[in-house]
């Protein structure tokens, strides 16, 4: 689809509808608060697969990396389950609007990271342990392929045209500061008590209190409404059709930009799944750092990731999203060969600089695609497209690259072959941004009229 010609005609919607900056706010707060909620329990899975998981809930082997790799497996099996959640979310989330599915999905990844929580581990019921693991990840991993698309749309649709990369980077931002919540919780409760005590219930406190986070968000977004170009969307094609559109019009319709979606999302996924998840293993197993220690040194990229997401969306508003995120792909390059001859080192200093430089180079990659994808796809299926595109990916990237790499390292005993397989996530993000048109500045109003020009009643039935 090509980006339509800017126009001197405001649409009706463009001043009366646009909410005041307090309200935005409260938008991108109801916004925020789930996000955070569900990254946080998302999350949390990741440091404990590494820390805990693969000992309890596994039967012991002569490798310890053995239990390690078979906890990202069933890691994986959360994101082979997001494009289905991204797919059944995104239809009923275009046809009953973003807020109630945004409510839903909170509840799903609640109840399923609280069960975690209780769950027994191998030397009480065997072979039950994992495989109640796998059930209680495949429901969160369900959850959370609804929250990204519902999340980031319902800012980017209240959003003005001009500061959209600013204020729809804001629920990117709940990814770090949930990561930052879930290492605090665990940082603490390694502090706070003996290793024995930590790995035997300790962990289990920081699932549980996922249900008060849950209810937090819950109330919050009780208090926001779907947005104005959505409702006037929706009352236009119950006009129009009996039928509304769906995921299948989306792939039928729009299958480039569904396809460089996935593209931009492969560096960035892979990437983050690296620093975040599969350095905890790294440095527990390879540069041999205490738990404590490990859950530490993330405390600091976590918190610099979650001020530059924001930062580096509002420059996205002034220089557009494909020279931020070029730059951001290209960077992934070098972080891939320089941060392993620092993590290596075992200081403490380098250690955090290798983390927070991997966490800078995602967040140029990062926070432009909320507000790129928005502005990608018609109001009508905007859900279903950037969720197609956001969370379809994570099946053959993000899902399997802390195994990929762990496996890599088990195998070879070298960061290279690692490097390596970053390099080859950043050529596909590069290839994928090349062929992107910018879409800075453009109004999601001229994308539905270019869209109803296109694809007429007829074609939408």
């Amino acid at each position: 689809m090509n980006p339509p010609e800017r126009t001197s005609m405001a649409s009706p919607m463009t001043e009366s509808s646009q909410p005041s900056n307090n309200g935005l706010r409260k938008v991108v707060a109801a916004s925020m608060a789930g996000t955070v909620a569900e990254w946080y329990e998302f999350l949390l899975y990741s440091a404990a697969s590494a820390l805990v998981f693969g000992t309890l809930f596994f039967p012991k082997t002569d490798n310890a990396l053995d239990g390690v790799l078979s906890a990202l497996l069933i890691y994986a099996v959360g994101f082979l389950a997001r494009p289905l959640g991204g797919v059944v979310f995104g239809l009923y989330g275009d046809k009953f609007g973003r807020k109630k599915l945004l409510q839903f999905s909170l509840l799903l990844v609640g109840i399923s990271t609280f069960g975690m929580g209780c769950l027994p581990g191998f030397g009480s019921i065997g072979y039950w342990a994992p495989g109640l693991l796998v059930i209680l990840r495949f429901i969160q991993g369900f959850a959370v392929g609804g929250e990204w698309g519902g999340a980031v749309l319902l800012v980017s649709e209240h959003s003005s045209d001009r500061r959209r990369g600013f204020w729809a980077s804001w629920p990117q931002a709940g990814l770090p500061l949930g990561n930052l919540v879930a290492t605090m919780v665990l940082s603490v409760l390694a502090f706070a008590m003996p290793e024995s005590a930590f790995l035997g219930w300790g962990w289990r406190l920081a699932f549980w209190l996922s249900a008060v986070i849950i209810i937090i968000g819950y109330y919050i977004r009780t208090h926001v409404d779907d947005a104005p170009i959505f409702l006037e969307s929706l009352k236009a094609e119950e006009q129009r059709s009996e039928n509304r559109s769906s995921v299948s019009q989306a792939i039928r319709q729009y299958p480039r930009q569904i396809a460089i979606a996935m593209g931009l999302r492969v560096g960035e996924n892979i990437l983050y799944q690296v620093v975040v998840t599969f350095s905890i293993t790294y440095l527990a197993f390879k540069v041999g750092m205490k738990i404590e220690n490990v859950l530490l040194v993330m405390l600091i990229p976590h918190l610099l990731h979650f001020i530059l997401i924001p930062v580096i969306g509002g420059l996205t508003d002034r220089v557009g999203r494909k020279p931020v995120y070029m730059t951001g792909a290209l960077l992934m390059v070098l972080w891939a060969f320089t941060s392993y001859p620092l993590m290596n080192t075992g200081n403490t200093v380098l250690v955090i600089v290798a983390l927070t430089l991997g966490l800078a180079v995602h967040a140029l990659v990062y926070a432009p695609q909320a507000a790129m994808m928005s502005e990608m796809f018609p109001t009508r299926i905007r859900y279903s497209g950037v969720s197609l595109g956001y969370q379809v990916t994570s099946v053959f990237a993000g899902s399997v690259a802390p195994f990929i790499a762990t496996y890599l390292l088990r195998e070879y005993h070298s960061w290279i072959p690692i490097a390596i397989y970053l390099v080859v996530a950043a050529s596909i993000s590069l290839v994928a941004i090349s062929a992107a048109r910018e879409t800075r500045g453009i109004s999601l109003q001229d994308v539905d009229a270019q869209d109803r020009t296109r694809f007429p009643l007829s074609s939408n039935q």
